[in-house]
């Protein structure tokens, strides 16, 4: 079966779409991390459980985790409170919440040029407009990348703080919000390799009329 332009289009129309929803969507919850406390060995720490986005913590006063992204403003915090382990976690936080957001505005931008170039049917535009959404990929697998390794180091400072003990019973892990910027990630990649498949069939087509 023989695959439109047409349909490589819309196609890569509807994967831009969600790619730009589902990341809206993450940056807009706060599913990104969660710290659970087993309440079956330390039921006083039941309460102490929560969750958290990239702007904020939700439910909970986890004081055991000294190094949060989101109980210190990354761009207003006094560096001289901070050890030079928090002030480099602080400045990842910060490429973080930059990053992230600047990819879901390139989305944006990417979704016209990605109109324009279609209702054009210029291979030029399409070839453009697809290398376009894989920066906007890079961008986006730089953000979460970031978030991921900085979870990481958090975690490893706060047990060097607090020791092995402190936390037996914490059981942490990423949320679904990481998982729909993930899910964004990979529907940019696939929106630009359809406009590229989408600029090559369009180039055929200009060729067929001379054949």
């Amino acid at each position: 079966m023989k695959v439109t332009l047409g349909s490589l289009v819309i196609t890569a129309g509807i994967c831009g779409l969600l790619s730009f929803a589902f990341l809206a969507t993450s940056l807009g919850t706060q599913y990104w991390y969660i710290i659970e406390m087993n309440p079956t060995n330390v039921s006083d720490f039941e309460d102490m459980s929560s969750h958290s986005g990239l702007w904020s913590i939700n439910e909970g006063n986890n004081s055991l985790f000294v190094v949060d992204i989101n109980s210190i403003d990354s761009f207003t915090a006094d560096e001289s409170r901070y050890s030079e382990t928090e002030l480099h976690m602080l400045s990842m936080h910060g490429a973080i919440v930059v990053v992230l957001p600047i990819s879901l505005v390139l989305l944006l931008f990417g979704a016209i040029c990605g109109l324009v170039s279609s209702l054009a049917q210029s291979p030029l535009l399409l070839t453009g407009t697809a290398a376009y959404f894989f920066i906007c990929s890079l961008m986006t697998l730089c953000g979460v990348s970031l978030y991921m390794i900085y979870s990481y180091q958090a975690l490893a400072e706060t047990e060097r703080l607090v020791g092995a003990e402190g936390l037996a019973h914490v059981h942490t892990s990423f949320g679904w919000s990481l998982g729909l910027a993930w899910l964004s990630y990979g529907l940019e990649l696939l929106t630009g390799v359809l406009l590229l498949l989408a600029a090559r069939r369009a180039k055929q087509q200009c060729r067929s009329p001379r054949a």
